[in-house]
């Protein structure tokens, strides 16, 4: 019975410490505790080159809430950050934490960059024209929405539509349609002919390239949206799902063909092309 009972207590110390020695280092927030806007202990800080402020930005959360940052180009939820900035002159930065008990709280913060020190992609000002900008489809192409040969095409091939055809795949988001690209915020804005507007977000990965087999660069990076697609964004090959996700083909100041294909599409298979142009 003793060898028992010493057994007993030796399992119970064992266990004793395999708890803690599973409990993190790291503080954790307790249930139930909430803070307000005032309260939180967050910052914004530009690096400074040169004595001058640049378009890179330190963000710091060290209240007891998740972290999520909307610095007007992107977003992050972790809780220490650098991001870059691609305008110059005031920037808000939005932080939303959410506390322990589920609620949110917001504080907006304010930052003013001296100079675009750290190289902003020209893809933004391809697309925004460093402010705002609004693209159409490109009518002086053959066609402007279809499909053709994944890692193949580099615009429609084998079904190919034109503007007059685009009414009957999407309504409204044919002649008269439009898209607006907005630096700030990096909004993008659909209008429909009718003039009814789809409001949400971009983004821009262009380390997401795409190489055929012989080198060539097919893809040089790619466009996301939020809560909204661009004109007749949709595959038809997918139950005309909406698309988000598009393979950037060309960018430049006037042109820009997207290109999206369903996962495991592989080469010549089914890929479908949005061809725009800009509004000058």
């Amino acid at each position: 019975m003793k060898t028992f009972i010493k057994h007993c207590a030796k399992w119970a110390v064992l266990s004793i410490m395999a708890v803690s020695a599973c409990e993190p280092i790291e503080d954790r927030m307790e249930m139930g505790g909430a803070i307000a806007a005032e309260q939180l202990d967050i910052t914004a800080t530009l690096i400074q080159v040169d004595g001058k402020n640049s378009n890179k930005v330190v963000l710091d959360n060290r209240s007891p809430v998740l972290s999520s940052w909307d610095f007007g180009v992107g977003t992050t939820q972790r809780k220490t950050d650098t991001v870059l900035l691609v305008t110059e002159g005031e920037n808000e930065i939005i932080f939303t934490g959410l506390n322990p008990n589920g609620t949110k709280v917001t504080k907006t913060l304010t930052v003013n960059v001296d100079e675009l020190t750290f190289d902003v992609p020209l893809e933004w000002g391809y697309l925004t024209g460093g402010s705002e900008k609004t693209w159409v489809w490109d009518d002086t192409q053959p066609a402007v929405w279809g499909n053709g040969g994944y890692l193949a095409s580099t615009k429609p091939e084998w079904w190919m539509l034109q503007v007059k055809d685009i009414e009957d795949q999407a309504a409204g988001e044919g002649a008269g349609a439009k898209m607006v690209f907005s630096l700030r915020g990096a909004k993008l804005t659909k209008v429909k002919a009718d003039g009814q507007e789809a409001a949400g977000g971009f983004s821009f990965d262009m380390s997401k390239t795409i190489v055929q087999d012989n080198g060539t660069v097919w893809a040089k990076g790619k466009l996301t949206t939020r809560g909204v697609t661009v004109l007749c964004g949709k595959s038809p090959d997918e139950g005309s799902i909406p698309v988000y996700e598009y393979d950037i083909l060309l960018l430049d100041d006037g042109r820009m063909v997207l290109s999206y294909a369903p996962p495991g599409t592989g080469a010549w298979g089914a890929a479908y092309f949005w061809v725009f142009r800009a509004v000058e």
